[in-house]
């Protein structure tokens, strides 16, 4: 015999997934306190509030700061609850207290991270938060990342945009680095593979230097530069060494790798510092 869910059940249910904007589906909107407007989301604000004529009225929606919503349901407008004071449905099936944050999409597997601060998607148990790098990061990083401070709490390198909290899937980079997996996939289609902030390297590229050593092996330089040496610094290992001069690249002396740009000599420390009486020496 089929179960039919009690009247409550189902009024609480009543609209899921049937309401929203292209961000979240949800059966309320919120009162933007900023600005005394109404929006559906604070993504919705942030988006028109850019295209405002006037730069100095451009500003964003503090999640945190809502106190009022309206439920799209019965258009009743009262303080931030998880249900409708009126009408008695959910204004998302997710609610986060906190965050101000409705979300009728479970299958997202949204949670709150305290010490984020804010609500993630991708469920709990596949995240942890590193406290270094300031951020959730997938489990599979765990004690298998390279930690930079607060990495995530700046913005993609690529597009510019703030990855602590953007709606976009962020990459941790072997060098510890972030920034969007899309702004990645298209960084490295384009033949790209260093890090556009440190200039490591992103990924494996082993096979891409073994065929850098054959094509440098099979075309000799002039005569006039077979034996020239050029200083080079390696933007892999950060090492510095000289290298035999070659127009396809020049080729680290410690990592192998052929990410590498031209560098001033190293200076001694006594030329940095010269004896005192030395001819270098400037005279009273």
């Amino acid at each position: 015999m089929e179960v039919v869910g009690s009247a409550d059940d189902q009024r609480l249910d009543f609209g899921k997934m049937g309401h929203g904007c292209q961000h979240y589906r949800r059966r309320c909107r919120v009162r933007a306190p900023c600005c005394n407007e109404i929006y559906h989301c604070r993504h919705c604000h942030n988006e028109a509030t850019s295209l405002l004529s006037n730069p100095e009225d451009h500003h964003e929606l503090v999640r945190q700061d809502v106190k009022q919503v309206i439920c799209i349901v019965c258009d009743t407008e009262q303080e931030v609850a998880h249900v409708c004071s009126n009408c008695g449905v959910k204004m998302g099936e997710y609610f986060c207290q906190v965050c101000k944050f409705y979300d009728d999409d479970t299958e997202k597997g949204l949670f709150h991270c305290d010490e984020c601060g804010i609500c993630r998607v991708g469920g709990r148990d596949n995240f942890f938060h590193c406290k270094k790098c300031g951020s959730c990061y997938s489990t599979h990083l765990r004690d298998n990342h390279f930690c930079v401070e607060n990495s995530m709490r700046n913005h993609c390198p690529i597009c510019y945009e703030y990855l602590f909290d953007s709606l976009e899937e962020a990459r941790v980079l072997k060098c510890g680095h972030t920034m969007h997996g899309a702004c990645f996939k298209e960084m490295t289609e384009h033949n790209k593979y260093a890090c556009p902030l440190c200039l490591k390297s992103v990924l494996d590229m082993s096979i891409s230097w073994q065929a850098l050593d054959a094509a440098i092996e099979a075309t000799a330089m002039p005569q006039d530069y077979r034996d020239t040496k050029v200083w080079i610094l390696c933007n892999d290992c950060f090492n510095t060494t000289e290298a035999p001069f070659h127009v396809f690249g020049h080729k680290c002396g410690h990592c192998k790798s052929y990410n590498t740009r031209r560098t001033s000599p190293p200076v001694s420390p006594e030329e940095m510092c010269p004896p005192p009486g030395s001819p270098n020496e400037e005279m009273p």
